[in-house]
């Protein structure tokens, strides 16, 4: 039996009362924080209506996100009004767990408001993102019964009045000086030319209506499909038509000739704004380029070390060059090259149980990245599972052009995207129990990519990267994490133009020429987005250099790796408190 020391079993009366004062008191915000956070929830799914379907809920599967202005408006005073209702309770008389999860609603609804109010809505679209890629979203509905079908025919429906809506934000962003730069927009009329097309066939949006599942009686089919055909051809070909008449003529010669962001009235401080979001700290662009140019130097040292061992004769940017032009680093069709994907995935699953105690239950796949969206996309990129369990994570691979993608690559690319990248990370996240649904789908940028980055480091631990090529391959994408910090500030805050981003590019990365170029533009496009990963991964390496040193022998790589991604996505100064409270702990046991 344990005894309580007499000055522990005789407090005072009085002080006893406070304890159970202050625990009801706790207690009680808990309860008002989490119904504050339950209420905001339940606005997010009635504003965002595609979201509803992650949960299994179909009420918003005819429905789009209304862009209108008046609605956007709207939905800013409800976002103030929430961080009014948050604000309102003491962080003091909350729980651990709670005053973070106040902390990160009310930050992530403090820079919503921001960015509105910057105009950043603005600048509605990108190469990748915008109502151009509207036929992907077929990719996350289920569509194997009639009703999916009846229902995605009446959001296409709706598709011109969002079209509309588009419009008028970009027509209004050119008039507040809040536009995309004229780069990225030359690209959107060749997307958009993709579902202006003569026969209905031929559209992306067909595509689900080829062949419908044997749950459709056949009569019932050849209806839909006429339905089809009919909104494809008098309403979306021709919505799209005006669309794409509207970017040529109005918007384009009206967007920002400079790539940059900064270039823009007050763009500065927009994108010291975005800096401090995406990487969950505030430190400041120019200390983003410095931390971007020093690892440039220290991954070009090791860069030059394989070199060396492969007996190469010349320097790195011949070697460069060599490995982008040599057809041994490449397959010869897109088919090969989707083996070689799959091929690298069968062989990462085993592994894990090296790495982690706790792995998640949700599946994932490979998929090529459809036809029409792959010229203008990188490499790859991950897609969720649904939050219902119905759709398992995707693992989208790029297969435009293979002469330009490198075998080398597709080891440090998978560990990234799939596992224990993106997917073991999100998948477990959505899976812990307990965390508010905002938590589980946390967007908290520098977690997720520092994480995906610093994975590609495991791939050491898993037995990867043997071939010395593979091995600058994993430095290459190192490499370019390290280029993106350099050239994401260079460009939207030293005013960088865009070829002296590529130039750098390629001089210290040996990324192919096509990709260098989508990855430029893609950090035009999304100010700040590419500053997340390496500042993430840096932390990340930190904290586990710090548990190894202080744990010496009894450091557990699996106990370290569970508990960092314990909680979900977080920001990167919660998470240094967490892993040293979490060292401390552990050093208590030795």
């Amino acid at each position: 039996m344990n005894y309580l020391p007499l000055s522990r079993l005789f407090l005072p009366a009085f002080f006893i009362a406070s304890l159970v004062t202050q625990a009801a008191i706790t207690q009680a915000s808990d309860e008002s924080l989490d119904a504050i956070i339950s209420n905001h929830w339940d606005w997010v799914l009635e504003q965002y209506p595609e979201y509803r379907r992650e949960y299994g809920d179909m009420s918003g599967n005819q429905s789009w996100t209304d862009l209108s202005a008046d609605v956007l408006k709207e939905r800013n005073a409800d976002t103030q009004a929430f961080i009014a209702d948050l604000s309102r309770i003491d962080p003091s008389s909350l729980s651990p767990t709670a005053q973070l999860n106040q902390r990160m609603l009310k930050t992530a609804l403090q820079e919503e408001v921001e960015s509105y109010e910057n105009g950043l809505h603005l600048i509605a679209l990108n190469m990748r993102s915008g109502p151009q890629h509207r036929y992907t979203m077929v990719e996350r509905l289920p569509m194997a019964t009639e009703t999916d079908y009846i229902d995605w025919l009446a959001r296409l429906e709706k598709l011109p009045e969002q079209l509309s809506q588009y419009q008028a934000l970009l027509e209004e962003g050119a008039d507040r000086q809040r536009t995309q730069a004229r780069i990225i927009i030359e690209r959107i009329p060749k997307q958009l030319d993709a579902l202006i097309v003569e026969k209905p066939q031929e559209s992306p949006f067909w595509g689900v209506f080829e062949t419908l599942p044997n749950s459709i009686s056949p009569s019932r089919a050849e209806e839909l499909q006429a339905q089809a055909a009919d909104i494809i051809e008098n309403k979306l070909i021709p919505a799209y038509a005006q669309f794409k008449a509207f970017i040529e003529e109005t918007y384009l010669p009206n967007s920002r000739a400079h790539p940059g962001i900064g270039s823009l009235p007050g763009g500065k401080e927009v994108y010291a704004m975005l800096a401090r979001h995406f990487t969950t700290t505030n430190m400041t662009p120019e200390e983003i380029h410095n931390v971007g140019l020093a690892e440039v130097a220290r991954i070009r040292g090791e860069m030059i070390e394989v070199i060396e061992e492969v007996g190469f004769d010349g320097d790195i940017n011949a070697f460069n060059d060599f490995l982008r032009s040599d057809p041994q680093f490449y397959y010869e069709t897109a088919e090969e090259l989707l083996e070689g994907y799959q091929a690298v995935s069968k062989r990462l699953d085993p592994q894990l149980v090296k790495l982690f105690g706790q792995l998640p239950r949700m599946p994932y796949g490979v998929r090529p990245i459809a036809p029409e969206l792959a010229p203008d996309t990188t490499t790859a990129f991950y897609m969720r599972p649904a939050l219902d369990g119905s759709r398992p994570g995707w693992y989208y691979v790029n297969l435009y052009k293979p002469e330009v993608r490198p075998k080398y690559e597709i080891e440090v690319l998978s560990v990234h995207e799939s596992v224990p990248g993106h997917h073991l990370q999100i998948a477990l996240a959505q899976e812990i129990e307990g965390l508010p649904e905002f938590r589980r789908n946390s967007s908290v940028t520098a977690f997720i990519e520092g994480w995906g980055l610093y994975s590609e480091r495991l791939g050491y631990d898993m037995g990867l990267y043997e071939d010395p090529y593979s091995r600058y391959g994993q430095l290459i994408y190192d490499m370019w994490r390290a280029v993106r910090l350099v050239v994401d500030t260079g460009i939207h805050y030293f005013g960088w133009s865009r070829q002296e981003a590529i130039d750098y590019f390629k001089d210290n990365a040996a990324k192919t020429e096509a990709d260098i170029i989508n990855e430029i533009d893609r950090y035009i496009g999304w100010p700040g987005q590419a500053l997340a990963y390496k500042i993430g991964q840096l932390k990340m390496l930190e904290l586990r250099a710090l548990a190894e040193q202080e744990l010496g022998e009894r450091f557990d790589i699996r106990a370290f790796h569970d508990e960092l991604l314990g909680v979900g996505a977080i920001p990167l100064d919660a998470l240094e408190v967490r892993m040293t409270r979490w060292i401390e702990q552990e050093k208590r046991k030795l």
